[in-house]
């Protein structure tokens, strides 16, 4: 067990004078102790027994029985919950049937799978629709798949979407749910616009005149994208959105057939002048941006920029559709953050999106629509419509994880992890691989985006990574359009630690090598 682990289970004691409690303290402890060990023989056991009994199961024809539970006590010389136990995890793989006073039989041969059917029909049916649409509706994960699918095991992971586990506030989510499971109706029905405490809650994070009236609570920040982009654009027609952006919503668009309209980003975030001249030629009236650690760039929209994208949007009839997905990813000693857009929006030109997921856990999917004006009732109906409400107990766990002490050291613990995580990430690329361009440092989220030197094949130096043993997130799936150059993503918050950021570049440094050769 990691020494991490004792010093979580038995954090240490101060000492105390002679006496009594000591001795509790001491026998408690040894009872603990005795008690992991314990447990750690029992699975053991289990794993043994186990694989004892697959290999006697031949002995016996389909639908014969084995011994009794005594029998197998006498002849392993094991505790009948080791029996219980293993003859359960033979039942879970199909070897075994018990049958509750009967005792426990071989299970029949597993019959053939039925053969496949002819799908091809499935073709013609699903493009027929096309003919008719100004805009074909493409249902495209590859681009999401990257950062959610797990690589093989023993390679590098710099392309994941979320928190390792290590950074996860594991222990604060399990006590949260289980004293959101315990509270009285905790498994009712909800509002479908949600919990008014969590819907509270939201407003007052985003701040500005936003009100729990002004909020919907979501399953997390990608379904929040979609209610939204359903809600504010009809198929057939143009949306705006950065280049670079997250593949994830490019996917949302696409498949609601809408048109993404790509409108550059430097390292102040979207430019303005380019933003209305798009909004001018295409006639959009959506524009999707994330002003705060813009992903993949991890830039921030400058001051002035904020006020002239709000009056760009206004001018052209159009909502802006904010994506605040990191404001909690902040690293320890940036400068303060600027307020949301939704915040300085009176006139409901921003529909804000938010999530505690990036900052969580990728199972805690809680997030929050904010919007005002009859825009909010299209969403809410949309909402309903297609998942009538989030459960409620995730959104009892959510609030109870908030409102507890755990909550704002967690943040405090991320902000410095991320901070470190990304210096040592900065000075290992600046030291193995000086030809990559990095135009922009972040001061929040959790990757850099990386521009390949002249001449390196993004496809061809993603395929050597793996092969290298480092997952990273090719450059392409960020672009609605032909990039201007290849980019890698690579992301600091998914990988184990120091050591593990340290033998990624490497590895990243001999894929590039292998190319150059």
């Amino acid at each position: 067990m990691p020494s991490v682990g004792w010093a979580v289970a038995f954090p240490a004691v101060a000492p105390r004078p002679a006496g009594r409690p000591s001795v509790v303290v001491t026998a408690i402890v040894l009872e603990a102790v005795a008690l992991f060990f314990a447990l750690m023989s029992e699975r053991s056991s289990v794993a043994e027994l186990a694989q004892s009994l697959r290999v006697e199961l031949d002995r016996y024809s389909p639908g014969g029985k084995l011994p009794s539970s005594r029998a197998l006590v006498e002849r392993y010389r094991v505790s009948p919950v080791t029996v219980t136990r293993a003859l359960a995890q033979l039942a879970a793989e199909g070897l075994v049937v018990t049958r509750p006073g009967a005792g426990a039989f071989r299970a029949e041969p597993r019959t053939a799978a039925p053969a496949t059917g002819d799908t091809s029909w499935q073709e013609v049916a699903l493009s027929a629709d096309t003919a008719t649409e100004l805009v074909p509706r493409a249902v495209d994960a590859s681009g999401v798949l990257v950062t959610l699918a797990a690589p093989p095991a023993g390679v590098v992971e710099f392309n994941g979407g979320y928190l390792h586990p290590s950074l996860q506030p594991e222990q604060a989510l399990a006590g949260a749910l289980a004293r959101a499971g315990r509270g009285p109706g905790a498994w009712g029905r909800p509002p479908t616009e949600g919990l008014p405490e969590l819907r509270d809650w939201f407003a007052r994070e985003i701040g500005g005149s936003v009100t729990a009236a002004d909020l919907l609570v979501t399953a997390g920040g990608q379904s929040a994208i979609t209610t939204a982009l359903r809600a504010l654009a009809p198929p057939g027609t143009p949306v705006l959105v950065e280049s670079p952006t997250y593949p994830g919503m490019l996917a949302v668009a696409r498949a609601a057939g809408l048109r993404p309209v790509p409108v550059p980003v430097d390292a102040d975030g979207v430019r303005p002048e380019l933003l209305d001249a798009a909004f001018r030629a295409t006639g959009a009236r959506v524009f999707v941006c994330q002003p705060l650690f813009q992903n993949p760039t991890g830039a921030v929209l400058a001051p002035e920029r904020r006020r002239e994208v709000l009056r760009i949007a206004r001018a052209a009839g159009a909502f802006v559709v904010e994506d605040d997905f990191a404001r909690r990813l902040v690293h320890e000693g940036a400068p303060t953050l600027p307020a949301p857009l939704a915040a300085d929006d009176p006139d409901g030109v921003v529909v804000h999106v938010c999530s505690l997921t990036k900052a969580t856990s990728p199972s805690l999917r809680v997030g929050a629509l904010a919007a005002r004006g009859p825009v909010l009732e299209r969403l809410r109906a949309i909402q309903v419509v297609d998942s009538f409400f989030v459960p409620r107990p995730l959104q009892e766990a959510a609030l109870e994880l908030v409102g507890s002490p755990a909550w704002h050291r967690h943040l405090r613990g991320v902000a410095q992890e991320l901070r470190s995580r990304r210096d040592l990430l900065t000075g290992a690329l600046a030291h193995r691989l000086p030809a990559f361009g990095l135009p922009h440092v972040p001061y929040g989220g959790y990757h850099l985006w990386l521009r390949l030197p002249d001449g390196v094949p993004e496809a061809g130096l993603h395929a050597a990574a793996l092969r290298a043993g480092v997952a990273a997130a090719p450059g392409r799936p960020y672009f609605c359009a032909e990039p201007p150059a290849g980019h890698i993503r690579l992301s600091f918050a998914g990988v184990a630690g120091p050591t593990e950021i340290a033998e990624g570049v490497r590895r990243l440094r001999t894929a590039f090598d292998e190319l150059a050769a």
